[in-house]
């Protein structure tokens, strides 16, 4: 990259630094593969609110530090302690993560990312919004929420929801990783680029426009194995029950076979919520999504699969979860549908008053 750095605002968590007419976000816990914290988050929508209005910046990037990706989503770990203690602290990070979510939506510069290596749940929040998203051979991106006993969120559900055919359903539900060129058939990202081009195409930012600057990197994606499997997928998940779409795709065979083995090892709570969380969003505004999925997601920290699931996969690493009710028939409707009940005073309220970038 080049050598002068014009300004500098670093924090341990996150750096800012604009270089030429470039804002650069890092996000900085390579150890964690860059999670996203509460701090991080307050930190992002303050700079990127003030380059906003800064007439020398032209554009942002953002991009993760060391080599393992740019973020594998949400701190859990944090998210487990705080919900042991009643999960206030976790109300608060997700309203102040949607609020990032929505501005970088909204963002009146070109917004670009690197969606190199893991990609996953927060970390889409972040970069899926933008403007310029790019992937590369290293990209494994996904929303893995049923796996924790959580659903999809930070627009999440929107984004696949608009996906070609069902393919956002079964990236939902199976929780699935996926590579850079199924991100690019789902519609989460617009180009690829080798990842040995990204320091030189960080480089090329700072001084031409992001269109200028990708046309000379970007490749040819290979083959998305998900757009291959396209016709089960449509025909299985066209149904709106969980149980159904399961025997669809056992009757099928084959991978659809192995996709609902998958499914049925999630949490069946999880698992239908999510299905109904797709299916309503359609036709939504990002702001009204994020509005549905704050209020899903409070749901989702006062019951018992949330934290079982963070539990088996994070904390113990038995990866034997005892989801509550325990299998998919035991989901009721009226259970689905009380996740989606307001909030009364604790509405998230974003599309009532539409994100400023400023």
């Amino acid at each position: 990259m080049g050598e002068q750095i014009i300004e500098e605002v670093q924090q341990e968590e996150v750096l800012f630094e604009r270089r030429g007419h470039l804002g650069i976000v890092t996000l900085n816990r390579p150890r964690a593969v860059n999670a996203l914290n509460a701090g991080m988050v307050k930190a992002m929508l303050q700079q990127l609110a003030a380059w906003a209005d800064d007439e020398s910046v032209a554009a942002v990037l953002v991009r993760g530090a060391g080599d393992r990706g740019l973020c594998a989503g949400g701190d859990i770990v944090a998210i487990y302690k705080d919900m042991l203690h009643g999960g206030s602290e976790t109300a608060d990070f997700w309203a102040d993560e949607y609020r990032l979510n929505a501005l970088i939506a909204n963002y009146p510069k070109p917004y670009v990312a690197f969606m190199d290596g893991l990609v996953l749940g927060g970390g889409v929040g972040v970069s899926a919004h933008g403007s310029v998203r790019i992937v590369t051979e290293r990209t494994r991106t996904g929303m893995p929420e049923t796996t924790i006993g959580f659903v999809p969120d930070v627009g999440g559900t929107l984004l696949l929801s608009r996906a070609p055919g069902e393919t956002g359903t079964h990236a939902a539900l199976t929780g699935a990783h996926l590579s850079g060129a199924d991100a690019l058939f789902l519609g989460l990202a617009d180009y690829f680029v080798p990842s040995e081009s990204l320091p030189a195409l960080a480089e090329a930012l700072e001084s031409s426009t992001p269109e200028d600057a990708v046309v000379r990197f970007a490749q040819a994606a290979p083959d998305s194995a998900l757009a291959a499997q396209r016709d089960w997928i449509d025909s299985c998940y066209a149904a709106d029950d969980a149980e159904e779409i399961v025997h669809r795709l056992r009757e099928a065979g084959g991978e659809a076979a192995d996709a609902a083995d998958t499914i049925t090892a999630k949490s069946p709570t999880s698992v239908k919520v999510t299905l109904a969380s797709l299916r309503r969003v359609q036709g939504l505004s990002l702001e009204e999504a994020l509005d549905q999925e704050y209020r899903v997601g409070l749901r989702c920290l006062s019951g018992p699969d949330f934290r079982e699931g963070i539990r088996a996969q994070v904390v113990d690493k038995d990866r034997n979860p005892q989801w509550k009710p325990a299998t998919l028939a035991d989901v009721h409707d009226s259970d689905v549908e009380g996740y989606f009940a307001s909030l009364g005073e604790h509405e998230l309220g974003l599309s009532a008053t539409p994100v400023q970038s400023g």
